[in-house]
């Protein structure tokens, strides 16, 4: 006898899709943060750190996508 799918309700997607897209937030805001302290901090090598916030930018960049993919932001309703 083969198992039934559950089938969540809208509501408990939106709130598993936060959990997971505010991982990414803050990971990309932490990635971001520690660029700019190595920005700061090492005078001598500025590429080091804008090429951490690069990758922070990215990874909020990638969230961003995620949320206009899911959420359908371009499309005409």
């Amino acid at each position: 006898m083969a198992k039934q799918k559950r089938h969540m309700t809208h509501d408990e997607e939106f709130k598993i899709l936060t959990l997971v897209l505010d991982k990414f937030l803050w990971l990309g805001v932490a990635i971001m943060a520690f660029g700019f302290y190595q920005l700061i901090t090492v005078s001598n090598d500025l590429t080091y750190g804008l090429m951490i916030l690069g990758a922070g930018a990215i990874v909020l960049i990638i969230f961003i996508a995620i949320l206009m993919r899911e959420y359908n932001f371009l499309s005409n309703k």
